[in-house]
C-alpha cells in the first residue's frame, strides 16, 4: 500500500496511468481484507457525524435550551431551495419538479418566516454571515423576479459585511442564453462570487443516462458566461455511473482540465440513500446490473482522475475538490467541516451544526409549511452530543476533509488530548499507512485520503457505524473492534 500521488505535475503515459489505477485496486482489496472497507465494496460518505440518517427526534426548546451565540456572533449560513426541472436519477433528496411557480412563491415566503423565527429564537436583529451557501435542488431554477425577491429578502436578514464568500450551487441550463446572463448579473449584484456548477459529466451518453436536461454545449456556455462575469468556478463530476467506461471517463477529465475553472470536484456514485429520499439509481442497478461499472472500474476511475488532475496542476485542497491555487476552495465547507464553526441552515432538509449539537429540518413539504405557519422551527431530528460523541465529531470531519489540529481538538472537546483519547487508534492507522502524525496535526496519507470515508469511520461510536459488524472482514482494522475512546495501554506503549 505504497502508491504515492506526486506533489508536482508529472506526465504519465496512458499505460502508466492504467497501471497506477490497477495498483490502487490492489490497495483497496488489501484494505477490505484488513477490515477497513465493507466486504461488498459499498461505501457510506462521511459527510456528518453522526450520519444524517441516524438522528433521533428533537424538540426546538430542548435543542436551544443551553445554546449560546458564538463569541464573534458569526455563522456560516445555508439556504435550501428544493426545486428542479427534472429528477436526476442519482439524486437522494426530496424535490418538487417542473415550473410550479406558485409553489416556489409559497416556499420562498415560508423560508423568510423560518429565518425570522430563527432570529427571534437567537435574539438577534440580523444574522451575521461568515460565509453563505445557497443549494438545492436547483436554487437558480427560479424566475428572475423570484430570484431577485429571494436575494433581497435574504440580504435584509443576513448581514453580509463580514462574509468572506457567497456560494451558489447551480445548474448549467439556468446560466445560458440572455436569461442566464441576467440571472448571473443579478447574483453578482447581491455579492455572489463562487459557483459550483453541477456538470456531472461531459459525455452526452452518460448525461442522458443520468436524466440530465443539458448537454455538453450548454455546460460549456454556462462556464463561459460565469467566467466572463468574474465568478470563481467549481465544476463537479460523478464517477462510477452507468455508461461510464475508463476510456470515456479519462476523456471527460482531460476536457475538464482544459476549461478555465478554478476547482474540479469528484463524487463517487452512491446507490443506497444517504439522505431523505431513495434515488431511482437503486432500481436501475437492480434491473440492469450489467450497465453499472464494476467496483474495480470505479476504483480505477477515481485514481485515473486524481492522476490526470495532478499532472495538469490540480491538487486536492479539500477532500475530493482539486484546485490549482490553494486559495480557491469553499469557505463554507472548510468552516463547517475543518473549523467546526457554528452554521445555520434554512429550508427543507437543511441542517444546523452548532458547536456541540446538530439539528435537521423536516423532509416533508407539508410539515415544513405547517410548522412555520404555527410559529415553530421546522426541526424534527437532531442531537446534543455527549462528551464522547463530541470527541469523535472533532476528529471525523476535520480528518476526512483536511487534518486534525491537536490544539483545535483540545479546544472544542473541553481540554481532551487527541493522543490520550484516540492514541491506539491513531497508531493503528499510521501503522497501516493511512495517516501521519506531524506533531501539531494529524493528516491522511495519499492512501488514507483515497479511502478517507472509511478511515474516519474508525472513529465512529458503535451506534453510528454505517454497516453491521458482519459486513467487514475480521482483520486488524475491523471498525467494531476499536469503538471505544479510552486508550489501549498495550498498543500505546508499543
Amino acid at each position: 500500500m505504497t502508491l504515492q500521488t506526486p506533489c508536482q505535475p508529472h506526465r504519465f503515459s496512458e499505460r502508466d496511468l492504467m497501471g497506477r489505477a490497477a495498483s490502487r485496486v490492489n490497495d483497496y482489496r488489501a484494505l477490505q481484507a484488513a477490515g477497513l472497507i465493507c466486504s461488498s465494496g459499498d461505501f457510506f460518505p462521511s459527510v456528518h457525524y453522526p450520519p444524517i440518517t441516524m438522528y433521533s427526534p428533537v424538540q426546538e426548546e430542548e435543542f436551544f435550551a443551553s445554546y449560546t451565540l458564538p463569541a464573534d456572533g458569526l455563522f456560516d449560513i445555508y439556504a435550501h431551495i428544493p426545486f428542479c426541472r427534472s429528477r436526476c436519477l442519482f439524486c437522494h433528496y426530496p424535490v418538487q419538479l417542473g415550473e410550479r411557480s406558485p409553489e416556489k412563491d409559497r416556499y420562498l415566503a415560508a423560508l423568510e418566516k423560518e429565518m425570522d423565527l430563527y432570529m427571534r429564537r437567537l435574539g438577534v436583529d440580523r444574522l451575521k454571515a461568515r460565509s453563505v451557501l445557497v443549494g438545492g435542488g436547483t436554487p437558480t431554477y427560479l424566475t428572475i423576479e423570484q430570484l431577485g425577491c429571494f436575494l433581497d429578502s435574504f440580504s435584509k436578514r443576513v448581514d453580509l459585511s463580514g462574509c468572506t464568500q457567497f456560494n451558489y450551487d447551480v445548474d448549467p441550463v439556468t446560466l445560458i442564453g440572455p436569461e442566464g446572463i441576467e440571472r448571473l448579473k443579478l447574483m453578482r449584484a447581491y455579492g455572489v462570487d463562487r459557483l459550483t456548477i453541477g456538470v456531472q459529466s461531459l459525455n452526452p451518453v452518460v448525461l442522458k443516462q443520468m436524466n440530465r436536461h443539458h448537454g455538453v454545449a450548454e455546460t460549456l456556455e454556462a462556464i463561459d458566461n460565469s467566467r466572463k462575469l468574474g465568478f470563481q468556478i467549481n465544476i463537479e463530476f460523478i464517477f462510477g455511473y452507468p455508461g461510464e467506461t475508463l476510456e470515456n471517463w479519462m476523456e471527460v477529465i482531460n476536457l475538464a482540465v482544459s476549461l478555465d475553472v478554478q476547482e474540479i470536484q469528484l463524487y463517487r456514485l452512491k446507490v443506497e440513500a444517504y439522505g431523505d429520499y431513495q434515488g431511482p439509481i437503486k432500481n436501475i442497478q437492480h434491473q440492469h446490473p450489467e450497465r453499472m461499472p464494476t467496483l474495480e472500474e470505479t476504483i480505477m476511475m477515481k485514481q485515473l482522475a486524481i492522476d490526470l488532475l495532478n499532472q495538469n496542476g490540480f491538487h486536492e485542497n479539500l477532500r475530493r475538490v482539486f484546485s490549482r491555487d490553494r486559495d480557491h476552495y469553499s469557505h463554507y465547507a472548510d468552516n463547517q467541516c475543518c473549523g467546526l464553526l457554528d452554521q445555520l441552515g434554512f429550508g427543507l432538509t437543511a441542517f444546523s451544526s452548532l458547536r456541540d449539537r446538530f439539528a435537521l429540518n423536516t423532509q416533508d413539504f407539508d410539515a415544513y409549511y405547517d410548522l412555520i405557519e404555527n410559529g415553530r422551527l421546522p426541526l424534527n431530528r437532531g442531537i446534543i452530543r455527549s462528551e464522547e460523541e463530541q470527541a469523535r465529531w472533532a476528529v471525523v470531519l476535520p480528518l476526512k476533509n483536511r487534518c486534525v489540529w491537536k490544539s483545535h481538538f483540545e479546544a472544542v472537546t473541553g481540554g481532551r488530548q487527541l493522543s490520550e483519547t484516540f492514541g491506539a487508534k491513531l497508531q493503528r492507522l499510521e501503522h497501516h499507512g493511512l495517516l501521519r502524525d506531524e506533531g501539531d496535526k494529524v493528516v491522511l496519507t495519499p492512501l488514507g485520503a483515497f479511502v478517507a470515508d472509511e478511515v474516519v469511520q474508525q472513529f465512529h461510536g458503535q451506534a453510528y457505524m454505517p454497516y453491521p459488524a458482519e459486513a467487514y472482514a475480521p482483520g486488524p482494522l475491523h471498525p467494531y473492534d476499536h469503538c471505544r475512546t479510552s486508550p489501549e495501554p498495550a498498543l500505546i506503549a508499543r
